[in-house]
């Protein structure tokens, strides 16, 4: 199974859907994402929120469309994207995506960058990516993985998001490292690129954001 969560982010930064539309693909929406969703012809299978992003009418436009609705007081302990994660982690699935998270208040970008550290924290095997139309951005743990070359976005950068990260490993990139060291703050693995069709990258401590790109 695969768990679709729209938030309520700026729709310029949103990537084509068509490409995220899996038989087995579940759609969310979160708040003014809701609506969102709506307009496109994608009805929801359940929405998250205080719904303080719309107006009047489209929460009724909403409410007529929509079946199962958990809605919230807008004065709660989690934003509206950690409820809607928190439902789709317990449901078990392969992936989740989260879209609609990033660009508007910075406090919700970083708040949301955050949240992909719930599956970790609960040793949830469910893969969470943070898509918007420029970037897909992810966590990894200790280990060695191969990533392979996207057409659409050829940059990759690692950015801690620990104190430390060590043992970084990347082989198949055009700037590679060995066994290198980098603490948060550092930039040195900004702006990578794969110099075939994949690569690997392997570190030993700490927790990397991987982040891919383009302009």
């Amino acid at each position: 199974m695969i768990i679709n969560i729209l938030a309520g982010g700026p729709e310029e930064l949103l990537p084509d859907f068509t490409d995220y539309t899996e038989e087995n693909a579940i759609w969310v929406g979160v708040d003014r994402g809701v609506f969102h969703l709506l307009n496109r012809n994608i009805i929801p299978e359940i929405a998250f929120g205080d719904f303080d992003s719309v107006s009047p009418e489209e929460l009724v436009f909403i409410e007529r469309q929509v079946s199962k609705m958990k809605r919230y007081k807008p004065e709660k302990d989690e934003t509206d994207m950690e409820l809607a994660l928190n439902w789709a982690l317990a449901q078990k699935p392969s992936i989740i995506r989260l879209f609609g998270a990033t660009g508007g208040r910075l406090d919700h970008l970083f708040a949301n960058v955050h949240l992909l550290l719930n599956p970790l924290k609960e040793k949830n095997p469910a893969s969470v990516y943070l898509i918007d139309r420029h970037n897909i951005a992810f966590l990894k743990e200790p280990g060695s993985y191969s990533i392979e070359k996207m057409k659409t976005k050829k940059y990759i950068s690692f950015v801690p998001l620990t104190l430390e990260v060590s043992g970084i490993t990347l082989e198949g990139f055009k700037f590679p490292l060995k066994n290198k060291h980098i603490s948060l703050g550092s930039t040195l693995c900004i702006s990578n690129e794969l110099i075939s069709d994949y690569g690997t990258f392997s570190f030993s401590e700490g927790i990397l954001i991987v982040i891919r790109s383009h302009d």
